[in-house]
């Protein structure tokens, strides 16, 4: 037997192993790279004075006043990141938000705080209106539901709010039908024709949010959001979604939450050629933590390679929690 074996040719047509050798050969050949600037930085901002307060669900993550965003801001800077996405949390909650498009309002402040610090920034502002409803839903709520046509106007002034302190672009994630031409068109009227929009496309009614809605304040009060996020299973309907965004005038589109949905990434990726952005959630973010307190992951492996996952699928950015620890990384 051993000398039938030992007669036995290997002559494989392709040593495929040969660019695996060494990182350098590795470096060659790879196919997907990551840089500083693929990703967006979420930040929380909320009410009050000297303020950097830690999100226990989220580690490394904070919430911070406005008159302690410049620290933050000069090390997102530094590190190559190129454009933030902000959250507000509202000190007064009530039925219809009103919180949400004051002119002086929370996210408006931040938004003329860091143009202060970092002209060069570039300042997303989320527009949903979840955080600032005392149900907790992205809506106008009317006989136990969520109104769409209500809801559009009041997303279109908050818009309006956050462009005139001088927001880059909008990104509207309530996913009411219509919310990208209600804004489109309100900030065209109002002389905002080069403030953008960053539509939340496809975004799925997830249970990955859930650490989010802890640093937002803005878990419902009561049922859930799947009468108007996705239903999960449905990856045509997310193109459909998609489709009609861009027809209504989004600049950039977007999947969330991005790992669960690699799927819907890559079908986005070869049906529309605009700009595609894909949201690394909270609960994606967290759970990495989690289980690399543990000891059961290596955290920044797993890190690098759910990041090269999104991106490999056909995210031109991404937006995660991850994105300083991540740029440090590829600054080494």
């Amino acid at each position: 037997m051993a000398q039938v074996l030992s007669s036995i040719r290997v002559e494989p047509i392709d040593r495929l192993r040969r660019l695996r050798r060494t990182e350098g050969l590795r470096a060659l050949a790879r196919e997907i790279s990551l840089t500083p600037e693929d990703f967006i930085y979420p930040l929380f901002v909320r009410p009050g004075r000297n303020v950097r307060e830690p999100i226990s669900s989220m580690p490394g993550q904070f919430r911070f006043t406005v008159d302690r965003l410049e620290a933050e801001v000069e090390e997102i800077v530094r590190l190559g990141i190129r454009a933030v996405l902000l959250f507000g949390l509202a000190e007064r909650k009530d039925p219809e938000a009103r919180e949400a498009w004051e002119e002086n309002g929370l996210v408006p402040q931040a938004v003329r705080r860091i143009k202060a610090i970092a002209p060069e920034l570039v300042v997303i502002t989320d527009v949903c209106v979840c955080a600032y409803t005392d149900h907790g839903h992205c809506g106008i709520v009317r006989d136990g539901r969520v109104d769409n046509d209500a809801t559009l106007a009041l997303l279109a002034r908050m818009a309006l709010a956050h462009a005139a302190a001088g927001a880059d672009l909008v990104a509207p994630s309530a996913m009411m039908d219509g919310q990208v031409r209600a804004i489109r068109e309100a900030l065209d009227e109002a002389g905002f024709v080069d403030v953008g929009i960053m539509a939340y496309s496809a975004k799925f009614a997830s249970a990955f949010y859930g650490p989010f809605r802890e640093a937002a304040d803005s878990a419902p009060r009561f049922g859930d959001r799947r009468s108007y996020q996705m239903d999960p299973p449905n990856a045509r309907e997310a193109l459909r979604e998609i489709e009609r965004d861009i027809a209504q005038g989004a600049d950039i589109i977007m999947v969330k939450p991005a790992l669960a949905y690699l799927d819907v990434i890559r079908r986005a990726r070869e049906r529309f050629d605009h700009p595609l952005a894909a949201y690394n959630v909270s609960g994606e973010y967290s759970m990495v933590k989690a289980a690399a307190q543990m000891g059961w992951l290596d955290e920044e492996r797993a890190m690098m390679e759910i990041l090269i996952a999104i991106k490999r699928a056909g995210a031109d950015r991404i937006i995660t929690y991850f994105a300083k620890e991540a740029a440090r990384r590829l600054r080494r």
